[in-house]
């Protein structure tokens, strides 16, 4: 019989309905219990994408010994952090606190206040190594909660405590280009200079620092020498590993070796939507087709396998499939060779396949040689190999859709929308494909249609028709610069106008002394309100709300003023460790450069070549309004046609110089 979690939104809690455990989801009524039995309460929080939480779950959630000693002797609460993210956080920091790092699932003991007072990852069903089993941790907590009550109780207040204090404001905020070149120095001294990336294994892309060494070197030409190398090194190694789905488009969370080779095979979709910006503006900066049409190829995987038929993007895929890691995406030899017919010696050199293979047994394909390594290899032209590449890759794309897929969580995330929407608004105006603005204004409509309320309260996530709780912060900071930079590519102004609601929405329901909390100032509290200052592996709320604040700004002078408390927020963070702050970094060097507005106002091709014009080259410090003669937007307000042309409007402050109605002069005006 179906647990409580059968009523969940989330496909992750829904995983678990049919376990044994008499789950509670998180409300006020688990606590109750907890008070009226005297039971501690075990939390459990995970994703659904996560493979160790599919681990925990068969081994001890679905053992009914297991389950029948959680029911006896705790109030059993589980978590989907992605629809609530404040919960992940507080206990994570708890859980960083108590061992120093973090990871899911997470395992959490805690007070029937809420108040955590031990705290673990994953447990196996058996003990393994120097980790205890789950069965131990259960009965020793058990003992402690029965024993040794006064211990528990002072162990729980001091961790709440530091959970409380998070991170502390810094007294003096240091100046940007301070922190820009210590996070430089800092990201290119724990740079891999042999396999790309940052650290050892395992392996993540780390969007935002890649974005921020991007930013900083088109800010600062001086550095492209330093930052250059890096950035190169890294997009190739993973363009080229196993981490990216080679005839599928897309990239795993993360390798868990050196080499990109092997990843977890779960795809996320903020990780897809950060890449694919990447890779697209790096295609720009570096003139390297290469990223381009890796951008493409990321944004193609988004929209075929990821959007839901009503508009938004779906959260994840799984990294199993038939209950077995990275099955989908894998290939026995005898296998790759049968699909790939006679160009299967020339293209399994270029994958690197082998008998042996890679990944237990199989082939995980990843570009062992270069392309033109293997046409020298067999006396033909690259052309020819990439003609031969294409033709298999094609083939095996047919034949793995024949598979099983992995499973999907089909929720749309506001927040991860946001960052979607972003990538292919600017993806339609760089690469001039409208099939990229039919899908960001596919996930616009359905995000404002679906995902607000009548009463104008953005929420968190939607499945199926319904909606899970209210938005963060986070959620509210990314949908709003989707919409902003929406509205910059189509000159549809409602965008601009539902983009200035949320964020000054996001102004009142978010905002504190140093930067804005994560939740809103209309939800019931918890043991913390917590703030998100550290970029990592998406942008931090508070990085995104100052991005949103000054993209709004720009194009219309209605700037909440809250980027200084986010500043002094983040002081610490910013004089102590800058590079876990990368896109905060880069918002504030764009802010302390000077934005760049540009009005175009006009219709036919001559504007259009205009707009061309602004998205041909990445100018990190320029906003673009789009006018059409009726508009409101304040930019555009005064800018009109001279002579009957399409005339554009470069400004700095809202002061603008001469208008200009060629391309050639808009172009001048932009690399002045």
């Amino acid at each position: 019989m179906p647990n409580r979690l059968a009523n969940s939104t989330s496909p992750y809690l829904l995983q678990h309905q049919d376990n044994p455990v008499d789950w509670y989801e998180w409300d006020e009524e688990a606590f109750a219990v907890a008070r009226t039995t005297d039971r501690p309460v075990l939390l459990s929080v995970g994703y659904s994408a996560c493979h160790w939480c599919h681990v925990m779950a068969h081994e001890s959630f679905e053992d009914e010994a297991t389950a029948g000693y959680m029911n006896q002797h705790f109030v059993n609460v589980k978590v989907d952090r992605e629809e609530r993210p404040d919960i992940d956080r507080i206990y994570m920091d708890a859980l960083q606190a108590m061992t120093g790092h973090g990871g899911w699932p997470m395992t959490v003991f805690m007070t029937p206040d809420g108040d955590p007072f031990h705290a673990g990852t994953y447990y196996p069903k058996t003990p393994r190594g120097h980790m205890p089993s789950f069965q131990q941790i259960l009965e020793s907590v058990v003992t402690a909660w029965t024993e040794k009550r006064d211990q528990l109780n002072d162990q729980a207040g001091r961790l709440t405590a530091a959970v409380r204090a998070g991170i502390p404001a810094g007294e003096e905020v240091p100046p940007t280009t301070t922190a820009v070149a210590a996070a430089v120095e800092s990201l290119t001294a724990n740079y891999d200079q042999e396999m790309g990336g940052f650290g050892t294994a395992p392996k993540f892309p780390q969007a935002p620092v890649l974005e921020f060494l991007l930013r900083t070197m088109v800010l600062e030409p001086s550095r492209r020498s330093t930052i250059e190398p890096t950035i190169r090194s890294t997009l190739d190694a993973m363009r080229a590993g196993g981490i990216y789905d080679q005839i599928g488009g897309g990239f795993a969370r993360y390798s868990v070796d050196r080499r990109w080779l092997i990843p977890h095979f779960e795809k996320m979709l903020y990780d897809n939507a950060l890449l694919a910006r990447v890779y697209l503006r790096a295609g720009q900066v570096m003139d390297e087709p290469a990223y381009t049409a890796t951008a493409r190829e990321t944004l193609d995987y988004l929209a075929r396998e990821m959007r839901d038929p009503e508009g938004g993007i779906h959260a994840a895929e799984d990294a199993d499939s038939e209950g077995v890691e990275g099955k989908y995406y894998v290939w026995s030899y005898d296998e790759f060779v049968a699909v790939a017919g006679e160009d299967a010696d020339l293209v399994g050199e270029l994958y690197g396949v082998t008998r042996e293979g890679n990944f237990e047994g199989t082939n995980n394909l990843n570009l062992a040689l270069p392309i033109a390594t293997v046409a020298a290899n067999y006396a033909v032209s690259s052309q020819e190999v990439l003609a031969a590449k294409h033709r298999v890759d094609a083939a095996l794309l047919r034949a793995r859709e024949e598979r099983i897929r992995p499973g999907r969580d089909d929720k749309v995330i506001a927040a991860w929308n946001g960052l979607a929407l972003q990538a292919f608004s600017e993806a339609a105006a760089v690469l001039a494909d409208d099939s990229y603005l039919d899908v960001a204004n596919g996930i616009a409509e359905f995000v404002l249609t679906e995902m607000v309320t009548e009463t104008g309260r953005l929420m968190r996530s939607w499945r199926d028709g319904r909606t899970s709780g209210p938005g963060f912060c986070v959620d509210y900071a990314a949908m709003s610069v989707g919409l902003l930079t929406l509205y910059q590519v189509s000159g549809e102004e409602r965008w601009f106008w539902a983009a200035r609601q949320l964020t000054l929405s996001m102004a009142e329901l978010f905002a504190g002394e140093h930067g804005l909390y994560s939740t809103g100032a209309d939800q019931p509290a918890l043991i913390a309100r917590p703030r998100d200052f550290m970029d990592n592996p998406l942008p931090s709320a508070n990085s995104l709300a100052a991005e949103a604040f000054t993209l709004l700004g720009a194009l219309s002078g209605d700037e909440p003023p809250l980027v200084d408390g986010i500043r002094r927020g983040a002081a610490r963070l910013l004089e102590r460790a800058p590079h876990a702050v990368p896109h905060l970094l880069s918002v504030l060097h764009m802010r302390d450069t000077g934005m760049r507005e540009v009005a175009i106002v006009g219709s036919g091709s001559q504007r259009r070549a205009m707009e061309e014009a602004v998205w041909k080259s990445w100018r990190p410090d320029t906003v673009v309004a789009l006018g059409r003669g009726d508009d409101t937007v304040p930019l555009l307000q005064g800018r009109d046609e001279h002579d009957g042309e399409a005339t554009a409007y470069v400004c700095r402050n809202f002061v603008c110089d001469l208008p200009v109605t060629t391309v050639d002069g808009l172009t001048q005006r932009l690399d002045a």
